[in-house]
C-alpha cells in the first residue's frame, strides 16, 4: 500500500477539528511524549476507529513537523553560528589565535568530545598534530600521520571528508603503531575529518570525535565541511598578514641597521680624522689616548712591545673633573725606582691573559675582547710596535660593539703612524746628538763655540751639570739598547749615541747614583742580557765633559773586575776604590764608612767612634780594649753593640771592617780635630 501523495495539496487528508489539539502542542512547542495524549483521551472517550486513525494521522503528521521545524531551527543555527564563526575568524590576525579559535569553535558546533586540527609538512611529506581541544593524552597531542595512514592521513592524501563511528574497527584505513596507540591512549572510537582546502591544495585536516561509537549525521559532516572552508580561508589569511608583518619587521630591523652602521661608520670617521689630526698636528701620545678614551669610554692604555705604558688616559664624566670610568687595574706594576715606567707584571695570570690578547690581535690584524678588555696589536707591516689596551669597569657600559672594534683598530693605525714618525725623530736626534756627543768627548776637545750653539739647536744647555753613563750590553742587543737610550736622552733633554764600542748618555743633573740607577732601571727591560752602566761627574762645561766620561769607564770597567756585571755605579758609590780610580770625595767616603758615628757622638758627647777605633787597634780583643780605654769588658761590648746597630750587623766583615778602618785613617785627614 502506497503512501500519501506529497504533492497533494494535503498530505493527510481527512484529519478534522481533533486536530487542532496537535496544532496548538506545536504552537507551544511542547514535548514529543505530549503529542500522545489527544490520542489516548479520544481511546478513552470511546471515539470510533474511523476518528481515531485521523487523530493519528494528525499525530504523526504533527510530529514530522516538529522535526522540521527542529530541523530548520537547528540548521538556523548553525548557520549564525558559521557567519559569527567566520566574522570572528576574519577578525583574528596571529595564525595560533586562528587555529585555537577553528577547533574551539568546531567543538562547540558538533558537540564532539574531542576537536583538533592537523597541518601538512611538505618538507616532511606528512601532516603532524597542530591544535587540540578537549584532548588528554600527551601522545596523542603530538603524532604524526604519514600521507595515507590513518583516518587523517587519508583525508589529506585524497582531500575528501571520511567518518567513522568505530575507528578501531574500520578496516578501510591504513594504520601505524603510533597513530593506533595515540587514538587508544586518547580513548578515541568515532572520528570524523574534512580537509582544510586552498584551491585544489590540501593545507591540513580538521577533526571532530567521541569517545563513543556515535555515526555522524550528513549535515554535520557538511557543517564541519563548511567551517573548514572558511578556516582555510582564514587561515591563509593570517599566514599572509604575518608575513607581511614579518616582512616589515626585517625591512624596518634592515632600515635601522643601515642607520646604525652609517652612524658607526661616521663615528669611527670622524674619530680617525680627529687621531689624524692630532698626529698631523704634533700631537702627543697623551692626546691620542685621551681621544681614544673619550669617544670609547673606558680607560686606554698604550704600551710598547715590553709591556711599558707608554700613555694612559680614562674618559671623565659628563659633569667634567671626575673619571665616568675609574682606572681599573691593568695588571700593570708601577715602578717606584725614581720615576721609571710602568710596566706589565710578568708574574700576574692577567698579564699573562693580555699577553695572549695582545698575540690573538697580531695573528689576526683585528682587535680582541675579553670580558671588559679589548686589545688592537700596533703593528708596522710584520713588526709590532706595542698595543691599545681598553678597559671598561664591569657594569659601566655595555658590551664592546663592533663599531668600538673599528674605532681601536683605526686608534691602532694612528697609533702605529705616530710611533714611527716619533721614531724617525728619534732617529734624526740620535743621530745629530751622537754626533755632537761624539765631539764633546773628544780629547783635546775643539771648536768649543761651535759645540756651543749645535747643542743650543736641539734643546741642550751646556751650561748645567750632566753626568755621564757609559754603559757595556751584548753585541746582540746594541741596537734595542741604543734605541731605548735615544728615548731616554730625549725625554731628560740630554744626548745619546755611541762612543768608543760603547753606549754613552749625557743626562742633566747632579746625583751621580741616583742617575746610575736609573740608568739602569729604564734601559735593561727587553734585552737578551744584562747591561752595566759606570757614571762619572756631575761635570758642567763642554772641557770637563771628557773627564767624566774618562771616569765612568773607569768605574765600568772596575764593575766588570769585581764581578758585578749587571749593576751600576759611579765613583762615589765604590768606597775607596773610587778614590784610587780618581773620582771620589774623601769627605764623601768618610761619610758613608762611619758617618753614623759621627753623627751619634756628635749629638751625645760620646765617644763610639774612639772605641772601634781602639778596638780596631787592639787587634779586636775586648779586655785590651777595655784595659786603654780604662773602662769593664761590659762597657766596650755594649758600646760594640751600639755602634753595630748604626754601622749594620756586617761591619766586622773583612770588606766592611778594612772600609772602616781606612775611614778611621782618612778621617784625621779631612776632619782634623
Amino acid at each position: 500500500m502506497s503512501g500519501p501523495d506529497r504533492s497533494a495539496p494535503h498530505r493527510f487528508p481527512g484529519i478534522g477539528t481533533g486536530a487542532a489539539a496537535f496544532l496548538e502542542l506545536l504552537a507551544r512547542d511542547a514535548p514529543a511524549a505530549e503529542y500522545d495524549a489527544p490520542l489516548a483521551v479520544a481511546r478513552v472517550a470511546g471515539l470510533p476507529p474511523e476518528d481515531l486513525d485521523v487523530l493519528e494521522t494528525a499525530r504523526r503528521a504533527a510530529i514530522e513537523i516538529r522535526s522540521t521545524l527542529a530541523r530548520s531551527r537547528r540548521r538556523e543555527a548553525e548557520l549564525v553560528a558559521l557567519v559569527e564563526t567566520a566574522a570572528d575568524l576574519a577578525a583574528l590576525r596571529d595564525v595560533d589565535a586562528v587555529l585555537h579559535a577553528i577547533v574551539s569553535r568546531a567543538h562547540t558546533l558538533i558537540g564532539a568530545d574531542v576537536t583538533y586540527l592537523t597541518l601538512d609538512d611538505p618538507e616532511r611529506g606528512d601532516t603532524f598534530m597542530r591544535v587540540t581541544h578537549g584532548s588528554v593524552s600527551a601522545r596523542f597531542q603530538s603524532v604524526r600521520l604519514p600521507m595515507g595512514a590513518g583516518l587523517g592521513g587519508l583525508v589529506a592524501q585524497t582531500a575528501k571528508p571520511y567518518a567513522t563511528a568505530d575507528y578501531t574497527h574500520d578496516v578501510r584505513f591504513r594504520r601505524t603503531g603510533d597513530i593506533d596507540g595515540a587514538v587508544t591512549e586518547e580513548g578515541l572510537v568515532a572520528i570524523l575529518g574534512v580537509p582544510l582546502l586552498l584551491g585544489a591544495q590540501v593545507i591540513g585536516v580538521l577533526f571532530a570525535a567521541n569517545r563513543d561509537p556515535r555515526p555522524f549525521a550528513r549535515h554535520e559532516v557538511t557543517l564541519l565541511a563548511t567551517l573548514a572552508a572558511h578556516a582555510a580561508i582564514a587561515i591563509d589569511n593570517a599566514r599572509l598578514l604575518q608575513a607581511s608583518r614579518d616582512a616589515l619587521t626585517e625591512l624596518s630591523a634592515a632600515n635601522t641597521m643601515i642607520r646604525e652602521h652609517s652612524a658607526a661608520v661616521e663615528r669611527a670617521a670622524s674619530v680617525h680624522d680627529k687621531l689624524a689630526d692630532l698626529v698631523v698636528r704634533g700631537g702627543s701620545m697623551e692626546g691620542v689616548a685621551s681621544a681614544v678614551a673619550e669617544a670609547l669610554g673606558g680607560h686606554l692604555a698604550v704600551l710598547d712591545t715590553d709591556g711599558a705604558i707608554l700613555a694612559e688616559a680614562a674618559a671623565e664624566a659628563d659633569g667634567g673633573g671626575e673619571p665616568a670610568v675609574r682606572s681599573p687595574s691593568l695588571t700593570t706594576e708601577r715602578s717606584n725606582h725614581d720615576g721609571g715606567a710602568d710596566s706589565l707584571t710578568e708574574h700576574d695570570e692577567r698579564a699573562q691573559d693580555l699577553t695572549a690578547l695582545i698575540a690573538a690581535s697580531t695573528a689576526t690584524g683585528r682587535a680582541v675582547q675579553s670580558g671588559a678588555r679589548m686589545v688592537s696589536a700596533v703593528t708596522a707591516g710584520p713588526e709590532p710596535l706595542g698595543a691599545l689596551v681598553l678597559t671598561r669597569e664591569a657594569g659601566s657600559a655595555p658590551g664592546f660593539t663592533a663599531t668600538d672594534q673599528r674605532i681601536l683598530e683605526r686608534a691602532a693605525l694612528v697609533t702605529a703612524l705616530h710611533l714611527l714618525i716619533s721614531r724617525s725623530a728619534v732617529v734624526a736626534a740620535e743621530r745629530l746628538g751622537g754626533d755632537l756627543l761624539s765631539d764633546l768627548l773628544a780629547v783635546p776637545v775643539r771648536h768649543l763655540a761651535t759645540l756651543v750653539e749645535r747643542s743650543r739647536r736641539i734643546g741642550v744647555d751646556l751650561e748645567r751639570p750632566y753626568v755621564v753613563a757609559a754603559v757595556d750590553v751584548a753585541p746582540a742587543d746594541r741596537a734595542r739598547l741604543a734605541f731605548g737610550a735615544g728615548r731616554l736622552a730625549g725625554a731628560e733633554r740630554g744626548l745619546a749615541g755611541s762612543h768608543e764600542g760603547r753606549t754613552v748618555l749625557l743626562l742633566p743633573g747632579d746625583d751621580t747614583s741616583a742617575t746610575a740607577q736609573r740608568v739602569l732601571t729604564k734601559l735593561k727591560d727587553g734585552l737578551s742580557e744584562p747591561i752595566t752602566v759606570g757614571v762619572g761627574g756631575p761635570a758642567t762645561g763642554v772641557q770637563a765633559f771628557a773627564e767624566a766620561h774618562a771616569e765612568a769607564v773607569r768605574c765600568l770597567i772596575a764593575l766588570h773586575g769585581l764581578q758585578r756585571t749587571g749593576s751600576a755605579t759611579g765613583s762615589a758609590d765604590l768606597g775607596f776604590l773610587g778614590l784610587v780610580l780618581g773620582g771620589g770625595d774623601p769627605r764623601e767616603v768618610v761619610r758613608r764608612a762611619i758617618g753614623p758615628l759621627l753623627d751619634y757622638d756628635g749629638k751625645r758627647g760620646t765617644d763610639l767612634l774612639g772605641t772601634v777605633e781602639e778596638y780596631f787597634g787592639s787587634g779586636r780583643s775586648l779586655a785590651r780594649t777595655g784595659e786603654k780605654l780604662h773602662i769593664h769588658v761590659n762597657t766596650v761590648t755594649q758600646r760594640l753593640d751600639r755602634a753595630a746597630r748604626l754601622l749594620g750587623p756586617d761591619w766586622q766583615e773583612p770588606s766592611k771592617a778594612l772600609e772602616i778602618q781606612l775611614a778611621l785613617l782618612l778621617r784625621k785627614a779631612v776632619f782634623p780635630t
